[in-house]
């Protein structure tokens, strides 16, 4: 009888250690996917906090219109951010030298950002 007794703990035993061998598996996989999903959360933060804003000195983007093209402009560090929609809307029908005209309107802008 002792041995059937000591059997029976053993099987006991292993059927504890299975049980907690499972549950630590699904904790730490329902920990890596709260991870997962927090990472996610906060890149989207910052996304938002980052949109409209120049990428060299964080200051909120205005608008300009050159040529019929509404570009972005920093209003602190004058810089010019053209989108590729942007590039689309200059490069269609315009032909060569239309698309030329544009970028030295952009480095004129650039000399000369308040006229």
């Amino acid at each position: 009888m002792d041995q059937k007794n000591h059997f029976s703990e053993l099987w006991k035993l292993k059927e504890r250690a299975e049980e907690d061998s499972y549950f630590a598996r699904r904790d730490r996989e329902l920990i890596a996917r709260l991870a997962l999903a927090r990472e996610m959360e906060q890149e989207e933060i910052i996304r938002q906090l980052a949109r409209a804003r120049c990428p060299r000195c964080g200051v909120r983007l205005g608008q300009r219109s050159l040529h019929g093209v509404i570009i972005d402009e920093c209003p602190s560090c004058q810089g010019l951010w053209v989108d590729k929609g942007e590039v689309k809307a200059v490069s269609q029908g315009r032909g060569v030298q239309w698309v030329e005209k544009f970028v030295q309107s952009l480095a004129h802008a650039i000399a000369h950002p308040n006229g």
